[in-house]
């Protein structure tokens, strides 16, 4: 296999050998395809004053109303203070209500306003059409396939967020 030279400002790692030429591409690829996602989101909700970083969390308060701001930071795989961030912004706009919990008053659960609740229709529809927009030269059956791999990229992405060992055995043919 061969290897990229590391470049990267930590002086720890200046000139290490360990970046796969195929692996840079791939990780800038993904990072793209998110970059423009959120500015698909961003034109199509335009004019509702939601940003594309909004709708990750929207999406979590439509499938899970009164969810905890501790749980929509793990189910996201973002730290707490971004959620707080984030739910400050769209508490300001008027799309989410906080409220402390009945059982714990440290807590505080988050509900969609019927201002969200309004978008809800229009952010899926804006997630499907991008979905389909990438995907419309793809027969079924690769769609199938990334969509199997993207998974397990995911769940690997979130093992490492969840605690996990970001060590790996290099083989020959990777």
């Amino acid at each position: 296999m061969r290897y990229n030279r590391c470049i990267c400002n930590n002086s720890s790692l200046k000139g290490c050998d360990f970046m796969p030429r195929k692996l840079h591409p791939f990780m800038r690829q993904i990072s793209i395809t998110y970059r423009c996602a959120m500015r698909f989101r961003e034109n199509a909700l335009a004019n509702t004053g939601l940003a594309g970083c909004h709708t990750p969390y929207l999406t979590a308060l439509y499938r899970q109303p009164g969810i905890s701001q501790e749980e929509m930071a793990r189910q996201l795989s973002v730290n707490k203070s971004s959620v707080t961030r984030q739910l400050s912004v769209l508490e300001e706009k008027g799309y989410v209500r906080r409220e402390p919990s009945a059982t714990d008053k440290r807590i505080l659960l988050v509900f969609p306003t019927d201002k969200a609740l309004e978008v809800k229709e229009r952010l899926y529809r804006c997630y499907h059409d991008w979905n389909r927009y990438l995907t419309q030269d793809f027969s079924d059956e690769e769609q199938e396939v990334l969509s199997r791999l993207m998974a397990r990229i995911a769940d690997r992405a979130e093992d490492y967020v969840k605690g996990g060992d970001c060590t790996c055995e290099r083989s020959d043919n990777t």
